[in-house]
């Protein structure tokens, strides 16, 4: 195999990487999103979802049929939307990572908006090291 062959073999893996965690990035806002409306308002409606994520209804309601799919919500009708465990496991993973991050964008000055803004980007594409790395640095600094 040729060095060319091989570049290109690491380079669609990456690219491969790229599109699977864009996909999960969504399932992963959905169920924490889910997990803050249930948490605020006792429950999770199509149209709240819709309104939280800036999207139409029939686009909402395609999410929450791919998180029931793939098994991280259920839904019955004139109900609103729940977690299951896996779903939950998912939300609460997604906000401990999205806190992480973002206490550590506070703390090396980032605005408080920029920083929300960004960890919401961050927080699904850091690795488990990085963010173990992120909190050994804050605990030092504090």
């Amino acid at each position: 195999m040729s060095a060319d062959d091989k570049d290109g073999e690491a380079s669609a893996g990456r690219f491969s990487k790229a599109r699977s965690e864009r996909a999960s990035v969504l399932l992963e806002d959905y169920t924490e999103l889910i997990a803050e409306l249930i948490e605020e308002t006792g429950e999770a409606r199509i149209t709240d979802i819709a309104r939280a994520m800036g999207v139409a209804h029939p686009t909402a309601t395609k999410a929450v049929g791919r998180l029931k799919r793939e098994g991280l919500a259920t839904s019955r009708p004139y109900r609103g939307v729940f977690l299951t465990e896996e779903g939950d496991a998912m939300a609460k993973k997604n906000r401990e990572r999205h806190r992480l991050v973002l206490d550590l964008l506070l703390a090396l000055g980032v605005p408080e908006e920029s920083a929300e803004l960004d960890a919401e980007g961050i927080e699904h594409h850091v690795s488990e090291e990085t963010l173990k790395a992120f909190s050994c640095f804050l605990k030092k600094s504090s």
